[in-house]
């Protein structure tokens, strides 16, 4: 295995970038959004350019990311790796901070330079209003360049995030190139969700707020091979 997490992501969708690598649902709202690896890939880049070359943040700089489990957090986290930043989730000085429209409050409590919003809506569209001290993360990212070549070599983080994922991949059985349906709501860490899949070349579709009644339905039409206990 790579031993950064922008090469493991890169491998993962190496042999088939036009696949479905990431599909979102959420029963309650009834949103799907569906990423290939190119297209996740794009966003991925577009976040670390932005990052890189707007914010100016140089490797093993603090981020704090507020956000649950998602496509858009997905592209928010990879990008952070893929600029070699250490991405932090309890509160403590940070050069930037990710954080979804409904843990503004909770955001306040992060001494910050730039902050971001998500709005997390369907098809990634803008906030309707920018709260006081924050940019729109999708407005402001869309500016950025569609390709990012990382550094060489691991940031501060990647092996002990690596070595965590292996270890769930394991545990909770995920096979190479396995099709897995994941419970957002069951699986919040990004280590179980997002990294233990990639380091297995395994898609994900991802379920927020999970309809029983939809889970047959849901593995026949994405043709799904193994879902998280």
């Amino acid at each position: 295995m790579a031993d950064n997490i922008a090469r493991v992501f890169a491998d993962a969708i190496a042999t088939d970038p036009t696949r479905p690598l990431l599909t979102w649902y959420d029963d309650a709202s009834g949103d799907r959004t569906e990423l290939s690896g190119a297209t996740l890939a794009n966003w991925v880049a577009k976040t670390a350019n932005l990052l890189v070359d707007e914010v100016g943040l140089a490797p093993g700089t603090p981020a704090g990311v507020l956000l649950p489990p998602h496509w858009q957090t997905a592209a928010v986290l990879l990008g952070c790796w893929s600029a070699k930043l250490s991405v932090v989730d309890t509160p403590s000085d940070v050069d930037v901070l990710f954080a979804a429209a409904d843990r503004l409050d909770e955001a306040q409590s992060w001494p910050a330079d730039e902050r971001y919003a998500l709005g997390l809506a369907p098809l990634a569209v803008p906030l309707r209003q920018v709260p006081p001290g924050f940019a729109d993360y999708v407005v402001e990212v869309r500016r950025h360049g569609d390709h990012f070549n990382p550094q060489p070599g691991p940031g501060p983080t990647d092996a002990h995030l690596l070595a965590r994922a292996e270890a769930r991949a394991t545990e909770l059985g995920i096979q190479p190139g396995a099709r897995v349906l994941v419970d957002a709501t069951r699986y919040p860490d990004p280590v179980d969700w997002l990294l233990a899949p990639l380091t297995r070349a395994a898609t994900v579709v991802l379920n927020a707020n999970p309809d029983p009644t939809r889970l047959a339905n849901r593995q026949a039409t994405e043709k799904t091979t193994q879902t998280l206990p």
